[in-house]
């Protein structure tokens, strides 16, 4: 099994899709990153999961570090799954720098008309 990590912010809908790739695929575990409207308003069904609050407000290299030290330790293999629907270029520049300056490897996926696919 894979672990989903996303950003959950703006973008009309955007939850929605993001509910569902948690509830449309065995994860073994999701992280989202999210801001404090989103840590206080988001419910998700999914046990696995764990919402953890950025401050979107900072400067990129803050927010990359920021990103960084959150993740340390919680990723267990070498790549996990990714999902940009929701969020901003920023938060997701920062996600991505983030990850790969852990060493960990990337695949994107997104909720199709065909289900879950990676991109």
């Amino acid at each position: 099994m894979t672990e989903l990590i996303a950003c959950l912010s703006t973008g009309k809908g955007t939850w929605g899709h993001v509910a569902r790739l948690m509830q449309d695929n065995r994860w073994e575990k999701v992280i989202l990153f999210t801001n404090d409207y989103g840590s206080q308003n988001f419910k998700s069904e999914n046990n696995k999961s764990e919402l953890i609050t950025i401050n979107e407000n900072i400067g990129i290299k803050e927010l990359r570090d920021d990103i960084k030290n959150k993740l340390k330790g919680k990723i267990n293999g070498t790549e996990v799954a990714v999902n940009f629907i929701s969020g901003t270029g920023k938060e997701h520049m920062a996600l991505m720098a983030a990850l790969l300056q852990l060493g960990i490897g990337i695949r994107f996926v997104a909720l199709t008309k065909d289900g879950i696919e990676e991109i």
